[in-house]
């Protein structure tokens, strides 16, 4: 039986309200990097305000960075992508310089879309006390959407950007917003962390 047509909103499912805890929280960055700049660029402001937001509330502040070194750990993205992968070492693999990573922020390498697999993170995060991810950066539905998902089976509860991610086309933004809100995740935005975190 085929589905009906839908045309809502996101906005119909973020019913769940939530403000993260900053004495367990960690701010995840993902893959804003130079290979994405047409799609992070539009959200530079978004992300830059998310950090400073979460530096200003000492919530920890990791990075992401995905990239390949040989066929060896291309897995399935090889085939996916035709072989258009990020490559380690091109100035493509590189943190763009605009979201201002300091010396001492973590940054987990990967291999793939999510942030847990091969990288340690979990272990990382609970050998800190973490219990709660805040999710940002690109691509909403490709490595944000696995890597909140993955946090959430894992048994972290999960605050995922509706301002500082993005993705190739708004209906594919969209679409994960819906997910994250149905299943998986507390929405939030800088406003809203703001709010949240500081009363404003």
């Amino acid at each position: 039986m085929a589905m009906a047509s839908w045309r809502g909103s996101y906005k119909e499912y973020d019913i769940r309200k939530r403000n993260p805890n900053p004495k367990t929280s960690v701010l995840l960055v993902i893959d804003m990097q130079n290979y994405f700049s047409s799609i992070a660029k539009p959200i530079i402001p978004a992300i830059t305000t998310t950090i400073a937001l979460c530096r200003r509330a000492s919530i920890p502040v990791i990075f992401t960075r995905h990239s390949h070194k040989s066929p060896a750990d291309h897995a399935m993205l090889g085939e996916w992508w035709g072989g258009d992968l990020i490559l380690d070492g091109t100035t493509e693999a590189e943190l763009m310089p605009e979201i201002g990573r300091m010396p001492t922020d973590k940054v987990v390498e990967k291999t793939t879309y999510s942030a847990f697999r091969g990288t340690r993170l979990e272990e990382y995060l609970a050998e800190r006390g973490v219990e709660e991810v805040i999710v940002s950066g690109v691509m909403t539905n490709l490595c944000c959407e696995t890597t909140a998902r993955e946090a959430f089976v894992r048994g972290f509860r999960v605050f995922f950007s509706t301002d500082a991610t993005a993705t190739a086309t708004p209906e594919m933004h969209e679409a994960t917003l819906m997910n994250m809100a149905y299943g998986f995740a507390y929405l939030v935005d800088c406003d809203r962390l703001d709010k949240g975190l500081f009363g404003n």
